[in-house]
């Protein structure tokens, strides 16, 4: 496989390029990034790579929970559903809420995984892979992440497969759940950017994102 890009998340100025959506706020730990909110508890935000990658990808990072409740997410394959890209002129504007993404003038599959937001998610652990437009939740595994307490600031290789319509999700080589799109939910999400999202307050750390090509 090919390395389209390597980000070692070490340094602020690692994310430099890098769109912030809503109320991110950076901080740099001994080990990786620390995310976080910078508002209230229901100031979530997105932040997009600045690159666009292909249709067919390997995307993997290191995530370590500090601080819950809240959930984490990422987007990828992200593109304008009328075409082209999603910052260009025309498309809606966003600013880190939810419905702005699942539900208006984006393309984009995003896996939720930490899901610790609300008593629910809290209750019965799974990573959810939806499909956007139009909140479709087409494949669901279970979530074999700790909570803080038990993480201990270990960190948990994250892995999303990307091959065209075929998406393969785990966490530390642990296999959590495949999907192939037959575009039931409309059109498959093609090559477009990636974005990470978290609701608050969690604060996460991050390092070591990879994209290659397969």
């Amino acid at each position: 496989m090919t390395l389209l890009y390597r980000n070692e998340l070490q340094s602020a100025s690692d994310l430099e390029g890098w769109v912030a959506e809503g109320p991110v706020a950076v901080a740099e730990a001994e080990s990786g990034l620390l995310l976080s909110s910078s508002g209230g508890g229901d100031d979530h935000w997105t932040m997009w790579c600045p690159e666009v990658f292909p249709d067919r990808v390997r995307i993997t990072w290191e995530f370590s929970p500090r601080e819950e409740p809240g959930l984490a997410m990422l987007f990828f394959g992200a593109s304008a559903t009328g075409g082209g890209g999603i910052f260009d002129a025309g498309v809606a504007p966003r600013a880190g809420r939810y419905p702005q993404y699942h539900s208006s003038d984006i393309r984009t599959l995003h896996v939720s995984y930490f899901r610790r937001r609300w008593e629910d998610e809290r209750a019965f652990h799974t990573c959810n892979l939806r499909k956007s437009p139009g909140f479709h939740l087409v494949s669901q595994g279970a979530d074999p992440l700790p909570p803080v307490v038990d993480a201990r600031e270990a960190f948990y290789r994250i892995e999303v497969v990307k091959d065209a319509g075929h998406v393969a999700f785990a966490i530390d080589d642990l296999p959590l759940f495949a999907w192939d799109d037959d575009e039931s939910t409309g059109p498959r999400v093609r090559a477009g950017r990636l974005g990470f999202r978290q609701m608050s307050p969690l604060t996460a750390c991050y390092r070591n994102l990879e994209v290659h090509a397969l």
